[in-house]
């Protein structure tokens, strides 16, 4: 692998779906477009990184950012996903986010709108000490405009006891719901309300 990630390209712009990234149910709200994947990324930066270990699945959610075309993480030097990285380890990395609820008029066609991520690939340990740097400035920069400038880079205890590991993005998926709710026709008449309802205030589109 490259030391430095390089941006995404129009040719690379589509991720090529696998046997194992590929949607099978609701194919029509899939996508492999890295601009839908890539926005999701960069609005949450919180992923569920799934891996096995001792022969049991393991998922633990993390602060999991984006530079160019690679994801970016980090844990303690030696700790039990470096290790497992170093080893060249499968991972699954998963976002998701839910905006709206979906209110329908029979229990079973209830359902959420939402946008979800899931990429495979293997990790390995950044050591070039440059890009270190650039990774956490990037998601530094990104929660505050400017705050990298601002405050101390890591000192050489922190950057040896850090382990940041990064995952190229080459294969995964996207899916996504908008829309309001699937009703059957003979439960048009109940006199009960169908419609979508924002999942908390941040996601409403009511202006304070």
């Amino acid at each position: 692998m490259q030391n430095h990630p390089q941006p995404a390209t129009v040719e690379s712009n589509q991720l090529s779906p696998t046997e194992r990234s590929r949607i099978r149910r609701c194919a029509d709200r899939a996508s492999y477009r890295r601009d839908d994947i890539y926005r999701l990324i960069d609005d949450l930066k919180t992923g569920h990184i799934g891996f096995v270990s001792d022969g049991l699945p393991v998922v633990i959610p993390m602060t999991v950012w984006r530079v160019d075309d690679h994801l970016y993480f980090h844990s303690l030097n030696k700790s039990r996903l470096h290790k497992l990285c170093e080893a060249g380890a499968q991972l699954c990395i998963s976002f998701a986010e839910c905006s709206e609820w979906v209110l329908a008029k029979s229990a079973y066609h209830h359902s959420a709108n939402y946008r979800s991520a899931v990429l495979y690939g293997q990790a390995e340990r950044v050591t070039d000490p440059v890009e270190f740097d650039r990774a956490f400035e990037v998601i530094i920069n990104q929660i505050e405009a400017g705050r990298w400038d601002q405050v101390r880079a890591p000192n050489a205890k922190e950057r040896k006891i850090t382990a940041l590991l990064r995952m190229p993005i080459d294969e995964g998926s996207f899916k996504r719901r908008q829309a309001g709710p699937s009703e059957e026709p003979e439960d048009m008449e109940l006199p009960v309300w169908h419609g979508t309802v924002p999942v908390c205030p941040f996601h409403s589109n009511d202006k304070p």
